[in-house]
């Protein structure tokens, strides 16, 4: 049986919520081994003169824990 645990993550982009969801898992895969999944749990963007300025996105990431054998 595997043990699996969540981060919540915040990122953002200026090119899409695809890319911002990309650099939440890079940016986890930093510290956390066994990434399994991503989940996007809230999308929003802020806009400037009527342009979608930055791309924003609330995520939960699991990853599986080593097991101590």
């Amino acid at each position: 049986m595997a043990l699996l645990k969540v981060v919540e993550v915040l990122a953002e982009s200026s090119d899409s919520w695809e890319d911002a969801a990309r650099k939440a898992v890079a940016e986890a895969a930093r510290t956390v081994r066994h990434i399994r999944s991503i989940y996007v749990e809230n999308m929003q963007a802020t806009v400037a003169d009527g342009r979608i300025e930055r791309y924003r996105i609330n995520a939960k990431i699991t990853f599986e824990v080593e097991a101590d054998d």
